[in-house]
């Protein structure tokens, strides 16, 4: 049976549903290679950073009016501290864009990351003429104390998708985090100046060193399966907003995950630490994977899985799932490894450790 996994994610047509998430990996250009090879349907470049483009800004002479407060103050961090990045300027970026667009023939996105929407959004226009098939924009939520209403936020990132849409014709991905009230009628709200969200974005630990009481930050790996806390966010922006496009991201490292996600109503799915760990293979790995699922059931393209989604719990049985949930008692069978259960008498009052 010949299947067929063309994939759509906002006007672009993927070979397959795996996008390779934005990573240094991307940067290097056997890697790219080999990433193609083994079936990826796109490949996100690594992040290029608002204080990196401030500085590009500053070097062409682009700021002399148009610096904001916020602008001002990244500028004078950015001349003071050197972060190492993938790409050591925006300079450098551009001709990675042009190197990886004119290398590989699936989609290259390129990747902007900042704290704050401002003119070096402007950017998107370079990154366009370099030759990017898309840009992914991740604009990390400001902290409380900068806005007044959490409706601000949502203002804001609805204002940049608008500006985006009228300097740029390449679609916009807006990379998200969990933490908003309501992630569907943000998407009704970004249509239709985004053609795609990613849910969601990673943040890094954060810890607190009980000697030195100081914050600590940790950056590792994602686990294989953990994507599953994203699926009810998947089934609830796919059922509420149809007509915006889904990326999941964070934690697909199996082909289970990635059928299971595009079950709940992504598009495609995104990829990075299980290239970490097993290499580029890991996407032919996750693609055959779900071949051998869709021959399995006889589908023979992406279409018929996705009229295979599940429909979202009604509201009265998902309500009494919840209630039965959090008034059960755990026994040893519910607990994974590595976890401690108490133990409890009939009633439920702890026992003495034996």
């Amino acid at each position: 049976m010949s299947l067929d996994l063309t994939a759509k994610y906002g006007n672009l047509t993927l070979k397959s549903p795996v996008i390779v998430g934005a990573c240094p990996l991307t940067a290097e250009e056997l890697i790219r290679v080999a990433m193609v090879s083994a079936g990826a349907g796109a490949i996100v470049l690594p992040s290029l950073f608002e204080e990196q483009v401030i500085l590009w800004n500053d070097r062409a002479g682009h700021n002399a009016t148009s610096l904001s407060p916020h602008d001002e103050s990244v500028l004078a961090r950015a001349r003071r501290m050197r972060v190492d990045t993938a790409c050591a300027d925006a300079e450098s970026y551009l001709r990675l864009v042009e190197r990886a667009s004119s290398q590989v023939a699936i989609p290259v996105i390129a990747s902007l990351n900042g704290e704050c929407a401002g003119n070096w959004l402007d950017f998107a226009e370079e990154l366009q003429a370099a030759g990017a098939d898309a840009i992914e924009l991740y604009i990390r939520n400001p902290l409380p104390s900068e806005y007044a209403d959490p409706r601000d936020v949502e203002d804001s990132i609805v204002d940049t998708a608008t500006k985006f849409h009228e300097k740029t014709t390449i679609p916009l991905f807006l990379k998200l985090d969990r933490s908003f009230t309501s992630l569907s009628h943000l998407a009704r709200r970004l249509l239709p100046n985004v053609q795609g969200l990613v849910l969601f974005g990673r943040s890094p630990v954060i810890d607190i060193g009980l000697d030195s009481f100081h914050l600590t930050t940790s950056w590792g790996l994602t686990e294989s399966g953990s994507i599953l806390n994203s699926l009810e966010s998947i089934m609830r922006v796919r059922a509420y907003c149809p007509d915006m496009d889904l990326a999941a991201n964070g934690g697909i490292g199996s082909s289970s995950d990635l059928i299971k996600v595009l079950l709940a109503g992504a598009n495609v799915a995104m990829v990075t630490s299980a290239i970490y760990r097993d290499g580029p293979t890991a996407i032919g790995t996750l693609i055959e994977g779900l071949i051998q699922f869709m021959e399995r059931h006889r589908m023979q393209s992406l279409e018929e899985l996705s009229a295979k989604r599940p429909a979202m719990f009604d509201c009265d049985q998902d309500r009494l799932d919840y209630i039965k949930s959090v008034s059960s008692k755990l026994d040893s069978g519910q607990v994974r490894e590595g976890q401690h259960v108490t133990e409890c008498d009939r009633w439920g009052h702890p026992r003495a450790p034996r």
